[in-house]
């Protein structure tokens, strides 16, 4: 099991605890919550979304998808999602695809859609693709806590 150095560094500044959960190779979030055996809708999803002056991370539930249009009108800005190039360099210790929700830990804003607040457990990509973290729902609030919250996620 790994753990993206980075996060493994905030998650300790922050003296939440967490568990991590190995699982089979996956390429998606929502394959991960399948093969991990977790509810889709408390494995938060991690979009790098480009906007003109800094990209930032919008989180949504694994089986949803982000809404451009909601999350435009929300951010009062012109996105779109980041290309591949800039989500290598912002989440350097990441793979492509499994970068975690907590753009605090890479120097980053996040947006996390209300539907992932308040749940009894999240569980969250570790920067791998065969490694979840778990933490409890209050803990992930809290780690979550600088995140601008808003509505924009959509059935795929």
């Amino acid at each position: 099991m790994a753990i993206a150095s980075r996060l493994k560094h905030h998650l300790d500044a922050k003296g939440l605890p967490f568990d991590m959960l190995a699982h089979a190779y996956t390429a998606t979030a929502g394959e991960s919550a399948e093969m991990a055996h977790v509810p889709g809708s408390q494995l938060a999803k991690s979009v790098l979304i480009h906007m003109e002056d800094t990209p930032f991370v919008a989180v949504v539930p694994s089986h949803m998808r982000v809404d451009l249009h909601q999350l435009q009108t929300l951010m009062h800005r012109r996105i779109g999602l980041a290309p591949e190039e800039e989500v290598a360099e912002v989440f350097e210790d990441c793979e492509i695809g499994a970068a975690p929700p907590v753009g605090v830990a890479y120097g980053v804003p996040t947006v996390i859609d209300k539907s992932m607040m308040g749940l009894d457990e999240v569980w969250f990509e570790a920067g791998d693709h065969r490694t979840l973290v778990h933490m409890r729902g209050r803990h992930f609030d809290r780690l979550m806590s600088d995140a601008k919250l808003g509505s924009f996620c959509c059935l795929h």
